[in-house]
């Protein structure tokens, strides 16, 4: 059974109506779809979806520490250090000194760098696939719902 349900004002709840279903496994649904998609794209370039978000946020942001990081990707530390181990292994990514003895900064390596921009050119296909897939509107609706309810959820 494909459904396409509209984003726009036409599926407002009745008055004193109450959502149906766990917004839990529509959202985990919704998030395999989408991520077999990107992973799809971007296995030419040896990373996952995950992977190729993390290598971003690195070469983008600097180095940082490991909080930090955790703190912009919205992951716990273990996941974090777990997700970090195989771009460390590949030299992706690396650790080094940081304000002081007991601190240390990841950073993106030369290598990592060119892998992100490589990746990137991958990871803008898929992201166009599921732009014309969704439509560009539906896209940004969803983006902005999105926001809004990590912003409200995080608050």
């Amino acid at each position: 059974m494909n459904t396409v349900s509209t984003v726009s004002g036409s599926d407002t709840l009745a008055p004193g109506a109450r959502p149906t279903g766990c917004t839990n496994l529509k959202l985990r649904q919704l998030m395999r779809v989408v991520t077999q998609r990107y992973d799809a794209a971007l296995s030419g370039a040896g990373l996952k979806a995950t992977q190729y978000a993390l290598l971003s946020c690195v070469v983008k942001s600097g180095p940082l520490k490991a909080v930090e990081l955790a703190e912009l990707m919205r992951m716990s530390p273990s996941t974090l250090s777990r997700n970090l181990q195989p771009l460390l292994a590949a030299g992706w990514l690396q650790t080094g000194q940081g304000t002081d003895a007991r601190s240390h900064l990841i950073g993106a390596t030369p290598a990592g760098a060119a892998k992100r921009a490589e990746a990137q050119r991958r990871w803008r296909a898929a992201q166009e696939s599921v732009n014309s897939t969704l439509g560009p509107e539906r896209v940004q609706t969803l983006h902005r719902l999105l926001d809004e309810s990590l912003a409200l959820m995080t608050a």
